[in-house]
């Protein structure tokens, strides 16, 4: 991790993430769940998210925003809709809408694997990354669908 990233790395067990934005203008944290594999793995990744500063995020844009329930979420937009966004992880199959603007506290500009060099957002490999994961984003629903469907026949033959 470089040394910027080190300084501005939010420090473990805080939680409030706008007041950390805010007052340090960025925040670099190890990455929570599996809702965003393959590109950041749980406990493995960093990611640096920025203040949103221009009016709407674009498609492809990975934000980090606050649920109604006071839950932080990393995941990318698919959907701009007029008022609101449709958004899904990398590795999640159900669109969610209904999160705005007010809402999202930034989106994301660079992301660590295993702490080690850092590739952007502008980045032409992460750009391809970005586009064939969505793009073949059919074929991955339609085979966890199989998966799941062949893991519920086998149980119920198991029974």
């Amino acid at each position: 991790m470089n040394k910027q990233a080190m300084e501005n790395r939010i420090p473990e067990g805080t939680i409030d993430f706008e007041t950390y934005l805010k007052e340090n203008g960025s925040l670099t944290y190890w990455n929570r769940g599996a809702s965003m594999r393959p590109l950041i793995r749980q406990d493995k990744d960093l990611f640096t998210v920025l203040p949103k500063t221009r009016g709407r995020c674009q498609k492809y844009d990975v934000v980090l925003y606050k649920r109604h329930n006071g839950v932080y979420v990393l995941h990318r937009i698919l959907k701009v809709r007029e008022d609101d966004y449709g958004i899904l992880g990398d590795n999640t199959y159900k669109m969610e809408y209904g999160i705005t603007d007010r809402d999202i506290l930034g989106v994301m500009t660079a992301f660590s694997r295993g702490g080690k060099s850092w590739t952007s957002v502008e980045s032409a490999g992460y750009r391809f990354y970005v586009r064939f994961w969505f793009a073949i984003y059919p074929l991955r629903k339609a085979f966890v669908a199989g998966r799941r469907l062949a893991a519920r026949i086998y149980h119920r033959i198991a029974k």
